[in-house]
């Protein structure tokens, strides 16, 4: 009997694709995160800390501290006593130290009061601004849409106007929209309220929506499409009637941990690199750290119906020796060359959303749209497997 056919030996193609990551499922609409999602919850550091005792009594004195000792404006020079350096010091090695938090968890603000107490063990005293509290992750998902219905349109309606009736075809997205828009109406409307609820909106509704009612383009010549989209955040009760100080307004948001933070994530993302626009991190970040910013003190907003330009809602008259600083804080917002160019990438992005012949009504889009991001596992999956799948099919027939 002859010797059976040797296994021919496998080719070096094969092995290549043996080698490749196993896939990624792509996203389908991610539910809200949870702290047993982050990679160190502020909230899951808090309970191992209050296991260990010497852990526990450190962070208590330095919450005391905290409590006791105004938070520095940039400019100033922290005065902290020393033994609340003692207790900071004591924090360094418990998994406190770098713990993050989520915009969209549960129990955001309890976290966020953590992480700030916490935030003078990371500088011992070295006040740093430009530390964001929040995770730093961003998910690529499909955005399904539906535009049959949008034919109830004219034709030549504008894309603020599309957007705005996406959100209404929409159950959340309509529900939190009429929510903010009861409550920022009327002529005795309340501030407060208002803020809160827009503050709700751009937290909860799905990105896409949010996005796409804020930063709709329009043409140079349509002021009532530009009037509707500064129009979105109902900037006659959502901002002071008189605009204060910037540096008053920075201190009011400085006093709340939840504006605060927000201020700082987007100081942190949409820093720019260069006068080109290049943001520090990825301009889909400093998207979302920008709308995180409205319904907080600091609510931005657009400064005419006939373009694109952004300024925060205050002067700079009266700032005396701190002129300088105040003209930085303002033209962070109004001279940006990162989110001005984040923005203006995203309005193309919106514009060729209507400007393609879809074969069908409805389909989904990637709502993630980024020069400057680099590729992640997500989004090369797809590409790869598209390449790689004439290799298997060839090796089928090997």
């Amino acid at each position: 009997m002859g010797r059976p056919p040797s296994p021919r030996p496998l080719p070096p193609v094969f092995l290549m694709l043996l080698l490749l990551p196993s896939p990624l499922p792509l996203a389908t609409g991610d539910p809200l995160p949870t702290e047993s999602r982050l990679i160190n919850s502020c909230l899951q550091a808090r309970r191992k800390c209050q296991a260990d005792p010497t852990c526990s009594a450190a962070y208590h004195h330095l919450d005391s501290c905290t409590s006791n000792i105004s938070t520095p404006l940039p400019s100033e020079e922290p005065s902290v006593p020393e033994d609340c350096l003692e207790a900071a010091q004591q924090l360094r090695n418990s998994s406190l130290i770098g713990c993050a938090c989520h915009r969209r968890m549960k129990n955001q603000v309890a976290c966020l009061d953590i992480y700030w107490t916490v935030h003078r063990a990371r500088s011992l005293g070295n006040y740093q601004l430009d530390v964001s509290p929040y995770e730093d992750t961003v998910t690529s998902k499909p955005w399904k849409m539906n535009l049959s219905k949008l034919n109830m349109l004219k034709p030549d309606s504008d894309l603020c106007l599309k957007f705005a009736m996406l959100c209404t075809l929409n159950d959340k997205c309509d529900r939190l929209r009429k929510a903010y828009g009861e409550a920022c109406s009327g002529p005795r409307c309340q501030r407060h309220v208002c803020l809160k609820q827009l503050l709700t909106f751009f937290e909860k509704a799905a990105e896409p929506h949010a996005q796409g009612l804020l930063l709709c383009p329009c043409a140079p010549t349509d002021r009532g499409c530009g009037e509707r989209r500064r129009n979105t955040i109902a900037p006659s009760c959502a901002l002071p009637p008189v605009a204060p100080n910037c540096l008053e307004l920075r201190s009011l948001c400085f006093s709340d941990p939840l504006c605060r933070s927000r201020l700082v994530d987007f100081q942190t993302h949409c820093h720019p690199m260069d006068i080109l626009g290049t943001c520090a991190t990825q301009q889909s970040r400093c998207l979302r750290a920008y709308l995180g910013l409205i319904g907080t003190a600091m609510t931005p907003n657009f400064v005419s119906n006939v373009n694109t330009s952004i300024a925060l809602s205050c002067t700079c008259r009266g700032s005396g020796n701190l002129q300088e600083e105040c003209e930085q804080l303002e033209g962070f917002f109004s001279h940006n060359p990162c989110l001005t160019e984040a923005i203006a990438a995203k309005m193309r992005f919106h514009s060729q959303l209507f400007s393609q012949d879809w074969t069908d009504s409805t389909f989904a889009v990637m709502a993630h749209q980024n020069k400057n991001s680099a590729l992640r596992p997500q989004s090369w999956m797809p590409f790869l497997f598209s390449c790689t799948l004439p290799l298997i099919l060839l090796l089928s027939l090997w």
